[in-house]
């Protein structure tokens, strides 16, 4: 009997990844040759399948947020403000309605993606890469390499603020409402922030003043249907690196969110646009707004479209440093992070990869061996004022 060894495991798994990679089809070309079983850099440990298909036990109203005439009439400015600070601190979710982006430019805009990636691979081929440097990048999987199983998704990506690309990096298919949708989604985001920041006590501009609403990265996902959707995931458990992400996505549902310790459905709702809080707006508000963990499944259904719009994800080198607010802070309520740059976070959250671990843990500020001592010696100074003094001097 043979035994493969885990360095002959690992070696396999990357040749598989690159054998896949290599071929420049994505997702797309695996279901286009008509596969009926997955390949198994797409298996994913039982413990990021848990609960898929199970019901909670338990009803939640997602939350819905009514941005109709919020900036026209003070108390409804004020209602509207309450409502999203109680979802960005309870769900870190929610929707927003009547947000001024017309129908038509969200379904233009889940049509230009669907374009793009149902066009003939040889014409797709061509903007394959995972060179950061690409205005336009499309493949499969940012993290492929590094990531502990392959999610069932294709995407393309493109920053578009501040420094929006030339139209001709753009492919054609889709060039026009990308520019058009970034406009539109630029606008309200700002809004967004404004209400973001007066939910936290402070003033309307504060948040956009920290340049939250400088950057916008695109990221346009595309879930083609699966043969065997209990076995993977379309987008593992993760968190957001970013202060905040404006998600348009189609009627086929799939994105869950984690909410008191249970996996929750997203309703997709027409017209309507997902909002949540990203790390780094967990980080300046020092966990008041939560970056909450979420998920995509697969489905026998699809494809499945979205696109996620990211306020502050690293879109170049920027001397911004983020810490948390110093408004926010009091001697009961004292840093829970270091400061660090969207680059910075950007960084790290890209090389760790969807490992379902999140990345904030790595910017909490680490505890000194004399601080540990002290702090332990402070619970037993109740027992013993000698093991205090022994404790803290060695």
């Amino acid at each position: 009997m043979v035994v493969s060894s885990s360095k002959d495991a690992k070696s396999d798994r990357k040749s598989e990844l690159q054998a896949f990679d290599d071929t420049k089809a994505g997702v797309k070309g695996l279901v286009d040759a008509g596969i009926t079983k997955l390949p198994t850099i797409f298996l994913h440990p039982p413990q990021n399948l848990k609960d898929i298909g199970t019901p909670t036990g338990t009803h939640f109203d997602f939350p819905v947020i009514d941005l109709e005439s919020f900036d026209k009439d003070p108390s409804i400015r004020r209602k509207v403000v309450d409502g999203i600070r109680e979802a960005a601190e309870t769900w870190g979710f929610f929707q927003v309605v009547n947000h001024g982006i017309p129908v038509a430019v969200l379904d233009d805009m889940l049509d230009g993606v669907g374009g793009f990636m149902e066009q003939d691979t040889d014409m797709k081929k061509q903007y394959y890469t995972r060179d950061p440097s690409n205005k336009f990048r499309f493949n499969s999987n940012f993290d492929l390499f590094s990531a502990p199983a392959t999610n069932w998704r294709d995407s393309f990506y493109c920053a578009l603020a501040p420094n929006p690309p030339q139209p001709q990096h753009l492919p054609q298919i889709c060039r026009e409402i990308m520019m058009e949708y970034s406009k539109q989604v630029m606008g309200l985001g700002r809004s967004l922030f404004e209400l973001l920041s007066e939910g936290l006590g402070l003033s309307t501009n504060h948040l956009l003043q920290m340049e939250c609403a400088h950057s916008l990265f695109m990221v346009c996902h595309y879930y083609p249907s699966c043969p065997e959707p209990e076995l993977t995931l379309g987008a593992t458990r993760h968190s957001d690196n970013d202060f905040a992400t404006v998600l348009l996505q189609d009627n086929l549902g799939g994105l869950q969110v984690v909410h008191q310790n249970q996996w929750v459905d997203v309703p997709p709702l027409r017209g309507a646009l997902v909002v949540n809080i990203g790390d780094l707006l967990q980080l300046v508000t020092n966990d008041k707004y939560k970056s909450v963990e979420h998920r995509v499944v697969s489905s026998k259904a699809g494809p499945r479209i979205s696109v996620a719009s990211f306020f502050g994800r690293d879109s170049g080198p920027s001397s911004i440093v983020h810490a948390p607010i110093k408004e926010l802070l009091s001697e009961t309520n004292p840093p829970k992070y270091r400061a660090t740059t969207s680059e910075e976070y950007s960084d790290y959250f890209c090389k760790k990869g969807l490992d379902g671990t999140s990345a904030l843990l790595h910017f909490q500020p680490k505890v000194s061996l004399l601080e540990l001592k002290c702090n332990t010696a402070f619970i037993y100074s109740f027992i013993s004022p000698i093991f205090v003094i022994n404790i803290c001097n060695n």
